[in-house]
């Protein structure tokens, strides 16, 4: 505890610190940010192919086509991270020239990511009623249409909620990618703390993920419940039955009356 306490005490007294604790998660918010960016646009495509694509779906694919894909996609999302980050740095060193670096760790993140992502995008366009579609498709919408005019705004509460899953997934696989060449707090809190014992330096980086991940969780949260047409719609409710019974309380007892 001695220990702590004075490691503590030293990096408040370090300026290097702040400095490193600044540009860390200044890293970490920007390859979050492109590589979910990214992740998410190529999760979404692909999502929306295995709804459309499916037996039954709007646009059937072949069978073994549609088979593939999915075996595709379940076994990049069984690679644990840091294998599949090893495994695609290759690909960092031919794009960007680098392994080494927050930089070098983006394609690795995408490509962990986007699986992932098509998951969580296709659980959420397979909530939407059948019966929607069905009836997009009587006034003769085309697949384009029915996509973006029809599926993606019904499912936007969802679809906003899983993109707050996938930036915190992201942001935790980059804190991970660390532990073998990337940057930002996750860099900080293996280089700096754990390999060099300092405890300190690691609990306050854990503490500063921790907080990015709850301000991006309670704004997807916020943003998620106000898109949500439901909630809207029965918070609406509620308030008129509560008008009305005032009303009615009104007319039994008028104010005066007491």
């Amino acid at each position: 505890m001695a220990k702590f306490i004075a490691d503590f005490s030293g990096m408040l007294a370090n300026p290097k610190y702040f400095t490193e604790f600044a540009f860390g998660i200044w890293e970490t918010l920007y390859s979050t940010v492109i590589a979910t960016a990214a992740a998410y646009l190529l999760g979404l495509l692909l999502g929306v192919l295995l709804i459309l694509g499916d037996r039954g779906g709007i646009r059937p694919l072949p069978g073994p086509l549609m088979k593939a894909l999915n075996f595709i996609i379940n076994i990049v999302r069984s690679v644990p991270f840091l294998i599949l980050m090893l495994c695609v740095l290759p690909l960092s060193m031919v794009l960007l020239g680098t392994k080494i670096g927050t930089p070098a760790s983006i394609p690795p993140l995408i490509i962990a990511a986007a699986p992932f992502i098509a998951r969580l995008v296709e659980t959420s366009l397979r909530e939407l009623d059948k019966g929607v579609l069905e009836a997009a498709q009587a006034m003769g919408c085309t697949t384009w249409q029915i996509v973006s005019k029809v599926m993606i705004p019904e499912c936007l509460p969802s679809l906003v909620s899983s993109f707050t899953t996938a930036f915190i997934t992201i942001l935790g696989y980059g804190a991970m990618a660390g532990a073998i060449g990337g940057g930002g707090l996750g860099k900080i809190a293996i280089n700096y703390g754990y390999n060099r014992y300092n405890y300190a330096v690691m609990l306050v980086a854990v503490v500063l993920i921790v907080i990015l991940v709850q301000i991006f969780q309670s704004i997807g949260s916020h943003l998620a419940a106000r898109l949500d047409k439901r909630i809207s719609r029965t918070a609406r409710k509620g308030a008129a039955g509560d008008r009305a019974k005032q009303i009615q309380r009104d007319r039994k007892f008028p104010p005066g009356a007491m």
